[in-house]
């Protein structure tokens, strides 16, 4: 009992300063393919805003803790020659991560790396296109998908004044291919991992102790 006691205190010592800002940047999507037995479609999110928020929890001088949320107002599409479809649509991550930065608290200027996971909701806000575009090689539907993501990335904070922090990062979103909402037509196979690259620009406000 006393160790844990001893690790909480220790901890707690740590656990002094904390991050809440936003930002907004760009999502480009790296997309998936569609392949039937004669013919095949690229099939992705396209490229739009996002925006989100973070909350960062600093529990050491070189390593913190991240809750972040991001919207993406990407919505999807299927592309083949001379034949396009979109469905509106957006999507919405929620993920934990973990920020190795490579100066210490305080400093100026603190580059750093992350990575982390979390989920992934890609959400339809329209109808379904009527008549379906290529139904022989997939379908677009309202169906809304939840999926498992991974993220990696890196940036630089850049300390403007005390308790005042403006940050330029990179993030890869990973999930893998929503066949639930883009949907391969039968014997048709979906291939790829959609990647959401975004880079992003925000400020955040500090507190706690520096």
């Amino acid at each position: 009992m006393k160790y844990l006691a001893g690790l909480v205190f220790a901890f707690g010592a740590f656990a002094q300063q904390y991050e809440a800002g936003a930002n907004i940047g760009y999502g480009i999507y790296r997309n998936g393919t569609i392949f039937s037995a004669t013919e095949s479609a690229e099939a992705g999110i396209r490229n739009r805003f996002a925006a989100g928020i973070d909350l960062g929890y600093e529990f050491s001088n070189y390593v913190s803790a991240q809750f972040s949320y991001l919207y993406h107002d990407g919505h999807p599409f299927l592309q083949a020659p001379g034949v396009k479809a979109d469905i509106l649509g957006q999507s919405h991550a929620l993920t934990l991560e973990l920020l190795f930065h490579f100066t210490p608290r305080g400093r100026r200027l603190r580059p750093f790396v992350a990575g982390g996971g979390g989920s992934k909701e890609y959400v339809i806000a329209g109808p379904e296109p009527f008549p379906q575009a290529i139904p022989q090689i997939a379908s677009l539907t309202t169906n809304d998908v939840w999926k498992v993501a991974f993220t990696a990335g890196g940036g630089v904070e850049y300390l403007l004044r005390r308790h005042v922090l403006l940050r330029f990062e990179f993030r890869d979103y990973l999930t893998t291919f929503p066949r639930q909402q883009i949907v391969p037509a039968p014997h048709n196979t979906a291939r790829g991992i959609f990647q959401q690259f975004t880079p992003l620009f925000g400020a955040s406000y500090t507190f706690g102790e520096p």
